[in-house]
C-alpha cells in the first residue's frame, strides 16, 4: 500500500526512495522516536525545501508519510485506527518545520481533529546535515478552551529519552479522570457550528455593514446552521489570498477551535484559491455567502423546475471549485453547501459536469418555453398580471393567501418559498361595483447583491416578473433596514431585460412599527399602501389600489 502522500510534485525519485526507506523503518514502541530517524527525516526535509510529517502507530511502525504541514497531510477518518471514546487514536506525528519555532495553531488543531497521541515537532538546522536545532512536544488536554498543551523547546536527546508509553498512559487518564471524551475533539455536532467572519471594506458603511451581518445570521439560521461566534476585520480592500490578514487567519482558526466550529461562513463571496487557502490555513471548511444560500434553496425547492434550476446553479457555482474538493466531499456528511441535487456531481469528473449543466440548461430552456405558453394562454383570457416582488420575508406569500385563499407555505425565514405560484383574486370595484378578475403571482424573494449564479439560474422563474402587467412591492416596515431593501429590489429589478412600466409599493407588517416609523415611510412614500397582511389591516383599500394600478398600465399600453 502506498505510504508517502501529500506534495509529492516535483521530487525525484531519490528523494521519495528515500522517504519510502523511513517508511520501512521501526520505532522503539517506548520511545518517541530514535536519533537517527529524526536526522534523516531533517535532512530530507531540508534538502526537499518542504515540511514532512511521518505518521507513528504505538507499534513504532510508520503509517504514511506526509509532504506538507501536520494540517496540509491529515489522515482521512475513515483511515484511522478504531477507537474507544475516551482513548488518544494511537497515531503520533513527528513533523518538520522550516519557518518559525513552536508548533502553529493549525498544525494544533489537526492534532486535536484526528486526536493524536502527541505532535512532535522537529526544527533542523539550516546546514542540511540532518542537525535538530530544537524540538517540541504538543499534546491534548480535557480543556475545550485550548485543548494543547505545548512543551518548551527540547533538545533532541531530551525529547529522546521521554518513556512514551507513559506517556500516554498518564495523558489518557487525564482525559479519563475528566470525564472528557476524545471525540469531543471532533466537529461532531447534530447541526453545524458557524464562525462568522465579516470583512469591513470602506465602501461600506457601519450600518450596512451591521445589517449584511445580520441577515447573514438569518441566512445561516435558515439553512440550518448555528452561529456560535463572529470575527470582524477592517480592511480598505480584501487580501488576495485570504480575504482577511495573516493574523486574524491564526485568530479564526484558534477561535474555531475553542467554540468546537466545523464551518466557516464569509460575509462576502470568495475565490476557489481563497477558499483552498483558507482551508488549508485554519484546517476546516470555508464556504461563503451565496453557498449558503444556494443550500437554503437546495433544502427549499419543491417542484421539479425548482429543483432542477437550483442543481444549475449548484453545478455553475462549483465547477471552478472541483480542483482538490473531490475526496474532501467524498468524506462530508450533511452539512450546509453539501445538500442537493448537485451534491453527488461534484465527484464527477469535470466533463460530466459540463454535459450536465449543458443538459439542465435546455431543460431550463425548455420549461421557459412552458411557462410563456401558460402566460400567454392567460393573455388570451385578457386577465391582468400583478407579480407581487419584494425582499425574502417581507410577507409576499402571506399576503396571496390572504388576498386569494390560496394555501401556499409561508414562514418566518428567509427563502421559505421558491417556487412561482399564480392565483386569481376577485375584487369589487368600489365605484362601478363590478367585479373584476386579476392574477396575482408570488415569486422567489429577493436579497442584497442575488449571487450571479442564481440570476442565471432562475431566469426561468423571474420571467414572471418581466411578463406581468404591474409589479407590487411588499415591503416589511417593521424590518430595521426596509430602506435598504427596497434599494436592493430595485438594483435586481433593473437587470432584468424588460419591466413592468408600473409598480405599486405595499409596507406590510405596520401593526409591528412604531409611530415615526409609520411616518416617516409615508413621508417618504406617499403613493403607497400600508397594510399588515396577517392582521388583515387595510386590505381593501389595498385592493382598489390594484386595480387602479391595472388601470393605469392599460391607458398607458394604448
Amino acid at each position: 500500500m502506498e505510504k508517502i502522500y501529500g506534495n509529492i510534485k516535483g521530487l525525484k525519485s531519490s528523494q521519495i526512495k528515500q522517504l519510502k526507506q523511513l517508511c520501512d523503518g521501526r520505532q522503539p514502541s517506548d520511545r518517541l522516536l530514535v536519533p537517527e530517524f529524526a536526522q534523516q527525516l531533517a535532512a530530507i526535509s531540508t534538502e526537499i525545501h518542504h515540511p514532512l510529517c511521518a505518521y507513528i502507530n504505538r507499534r513504532g511502525e510508520v503509517v504514511r508519510i506526509g509532504v506538507g504541514t501536520p494540517q496540509e497531510t491529515q489522515i482521512p477518518p475513515q483511515d484511522m485506527p478504531r477507537h474507544s471514546a475516551r482513548r488518544l487514536s494511537g497515531i503520533r506525528c513527528v513533523a518538520t518545520q522550516l519557518k518559525g519555532d513552536a508548533p502553529d495553531v493549525p498544525a494544533l488543531m489537526a492534532m486535536a481533529r484526528q486526536r493524536l497521541d502527541a505532535l512532535v515537532v522537529l526544527i533542523p538546522t539550516s546546514k542540511g546535515d540532518g542537525d535538530v536545532k530544537e524540538a517540541y512536544l504538543a499534546h491534548l488536554v480535557p480543556d475545550l478552551e485550548t485543548p494543547w498543551l505545548v512543551s518548551p523547546p527540547l533538545s533532541l536527546d531530551d525529547l529522546i529519552e521521554e518513556d512514551f508509553d507513559d506517556l500516554v498512559e498518564e495523558w489518557e487518564a487525564e482525559l479519563e479522570a475528566a470525564g472528557f471524551e476524545t471525540d469531543q475533539f471532533q466537529d461532531r455536532t447534530k447541526s453545524d457550528r458557524v464562525v462568522l467572519v465579516g470583512l469591513m471594506t470602506e465602501d461600506m458603511t457601519d450600518r450596512q455593514f451591521q445589517d449584511r451581518l445580520d441577515e447573514l445570521v438569518r441566512l445561516v439560521e435558515s439553512a440550518g446552521g448555528e452561529v456560535v461566534e463572529t470575527a470582524i476585520q477592517k480592511r480598505s480592500h480584501p487580501h488576495p489570498q485570504t480575504v482577511v490578514g495573516q493574523g486574524k487567519v491564526e485568530e479564526i482558526a484558534q477561535l474555531a477551535h475553542q467554540v468546537r466550529a466545523n464551518l466557516i461562513v464569509f460575509n462576502r463571496d470568495i475565490s476557489p484559491s481563497q477558499a483552498r487557502n483558507l482551508e488549508d490555513s485554519i484546517g476546516i471548511r470555508v464556504i461563503d455567502r451565496t453557498e449558503i444560500i444556494l443550500d437554503i434553496f437546495a433544502q427549499r425547492a419543491q417542484s421539479q423546475a425548482g429543483k432542477l434550476q437550483v442543481e444549475l446553479a449548484q453545478l455553475e457555482y462549483m465547477l471552478p471549485r472541483l480542483r482538490g474538493r473531490g475526496q474532501a466531499m467524498s468524506r462530508l456528511g450533511a452539512g450546509i453547501g453539501t445538500r442537493g441535487p448537485g451534491e453527488t456531481k461534484l465527484e464527477s469528473d469535470r466533463r460530466a459536469i459540463q454535459r450536465r449543466i449543458a443538459q439542465l440548461q435546455q431543460e431550463v430552456n425548455q420549461l421557459q418555453a412552458h411557462r410563456a405558453r401558460l402566460r400567454q394562454q392567460r393573455q388570451q383570457q385578457e386577465i391582468p398580471t400583478i407579480a407581487l416582488v419584494g425582499y425574502t420575508n417581507a410577507g409576499k406569500s402571506t399576503l396571496l393567501n390572504v388576498l386569494t385563499n390560496a394555501e401556499v407555505y409561508t414562514a418566518d425565514r428567509l427563502f421559505a418559498t421558491l417556487d412561482p405560484t399564480t392565483r386569481k383574486v376577485v375584487i369589487v370595484d368600489s365605484q362601478t361595483q363590478e367585479r373584476r378578475s386579476i392574477l396575482l403571482t408570488d415569486t422567489v424573494g429577493f436579497i442584497h447583491e442575488l449571487p450571479p449564479p442564481l440570476m442565471d439560474a432562475f431566469r426561468a422563474t423571474l420571467e414572471e416578473v418581466t411578463e406581468a402587467d404591474a409589479l407590487l412591492h411588499v415591503v416589511d416596515l417593521s424590518h430595521p433596514a426596509w430602506a435598504s431593501h427596497i434599494s436592493s429590489v430595485e438594483e435586481v429589478l433593473k437587470e432584468m431585460p424588460t419591466l413592468p412600466g408600473k409598480a405599486l409599493i405595499a409596507f406590510n407588517k405596520i401593526d409591528r412599527v412604531d409611530r415615526e416609523t409609520l411616518a416617516l415611510a409615508q413621508q417618504q412614500y406617499p403613493e403607497a399602501a400600508f397594510i399588515s397582511a396577517t392582521e388583515r389591516l387595510k386590505l381593501e383599500n389595498l385592493r382598489q389600489r390594484l386595480l387602479q394600478l391595472i388601470d393605469l398600465h392599460a391607458v398607458s399600453r394604448h
